[in-house]
């Protein structure tokens, strides 16, 4: 479609008047005869919504209305949106109130400003200009004037919604808070244990590893020789790797010490959760909900101080 009115454009050179086809002996025959034909009023052409909307009973009896955008729509677009919409549509032509066919490249911008008509399988249907009225593009339809003045409305309520909104998320925030205050308490008391025991049980490690090397040594130099404790330290070593594989088969996580003390961190914190009957998912549902309030207070504010910068500017002159 884009592609055709293109070419007519380049073609034709359209101006603002009218384009119609030079008319020739035998194609004055072909009109004289659409001319002659009974016409029918089942089409007339009304505003509805500030455009201009063609209603035109087909040949199958049935009524349709095909909405018109006059600088857009050319008669081209029309007379295939009427053979689309009836397939017993065979043949559509729009001619002058003179009986001359009109170029399919005419905008109906130009065709609405007089009287036209539309020859549908030989059945020619008169159809009144409307005129002027709202037809133009600048008209806004209904929903963008029901856009502006939601706009408006908006506009003029901002800042009342504004501080309203604000004063809703501080009482909730509030809220969240009271709730959270006990549960913080007991939460900070049971990381303390929990960090605790993990610290003893990684000076216990760092001790038992100590006493082991301080032991192969004594047995080395003062018990037994060389010889004999070769095979020992060996097979401690083999005993070792063995226990570090086991806990990544166990974990299905490498042994790094930061990575071993936060999860025996976690371990203990959840068994002294259990025993002080601490509800760790009511605690982290309680902490997403103040984070995201906070995170809409902080919004909020930004809003509320550009709000008053444009309040507090000075008007242009």
């Amino acid at each position: 479609m884009v592609v055709s009115r293109l070419l007519c454009r380049l073609a034709l050179h359209p101006s603002p008047r009218l384009r119609i086809f030079t008319v020739s002996p035998v194609w004055s025959t072909s009109v004289s005869g659409f001319s002659s034909r009974p016409s029918i009023t089942d089409a007339v052409v009304r505003y509805r919504f500030g455009r201009p909307v063609l209603s035109v009973r087909l040949p199958t009896g049935r009524k349709h209305d095909f909405t018109l955008t006059p600088m857009l729509t050319t008669v081209g677009d029309l007379l295939q949106d009427i053979t689309a919409k009836d397939s017993t549509v065979q043949s559509a032509t729009l001619l002058t109130g003179d009986g001359e066919r009109i170029s399919s490249c005419t905008f109906m911008e130009t065709v609405l400003q007089e009287n036209f008509q539309l020859v549908v399988n030989q059945v020619t249907y008169e159809v009144r200009s409307p005129g002027q009225g709202p037809s133009h593009e600048h008209v806004l339809a209904v929903d963008d004037m029901k856009y502006v003045v939601h706009l408006l409305h908006t506009a003029l309520n901002l800042p009342q919604k504004l501080h309203t909104k604000h004063h809703e998320l501080m009482v909730q925030q509030e809220e969240l808070r009271h709730r959270l205050e006990p549960l913080e308490t007991l939460k900070q008391r049971l990381a303390k244990q929990a960090e605790s025991r993990a610290s003893v049980l990684a000076w216990a490690g760092l001790a038992y590893l100590s006493f082991q090397g301080g032991f192969l040594g004594y047995l080395t130099w003062y018990v037994f020789a060389w010889d004999v404790m070769e095979p020992i330290t060996y097979f401690i070593t083999y005993s070792t790797s063995m226990m570090f594989f086991a806990y990544y088969v166990l974990t299905k996580q490498e042994f790094y010490c930061p990575d071993v003390k936060d999860r025996q961190f976690l371990h203990f914190f959840h068994q002294r959760a259990t025993k002080a009957k601490f509800d760790v998912e009511q605690y982290n549902r309680l902490k997403g909900e103040l984070a995201l309030v906070e995170s809409d207070l902080r919004r909020l504010r930004s809003a509320i101080r550009q709000q008053q910068q444009v309040d507090h500017a000075p008007p242009q002159t």
